[in-house]
């Protein structure tokens, strides 16, 4: 597995909690996050570092997509 680095939309409320909402994959698709299920601090199952793990659903499809300094990616 390696990291694919993303461009992500996200919304950040008055308590400073971030909420993805759109993923851009690296060839410039844009997908919309139906719905976050899970948010922890986690270490990238194969790439290191400890960040923020959003547990998302993508088009019925359940992903890992990891903040980490300001950086997001997934996993593949």
């Amino acid at each position: 597995m390696s990291k694919t680095f993303v461009r992500v939309t996200a919304e950040h409320d008055e308590t400073g909690r971030t909420r993805p909402l759109l993923l851009f994959w690296t060839d410039g698709k844009k997908y919309e996050i139906d719905k976050v299920t899970d948010v922890r601090q986690a270490p990238s199952l194969k790439g290191g570092g400890l960040g923020m793990r959003y547990t998302c659903r993508i088009r019925g499809k359940e992903v890992y997509l990891f903040c980490d300094e300001g950086r997001w990616f997934l996993e593949s």
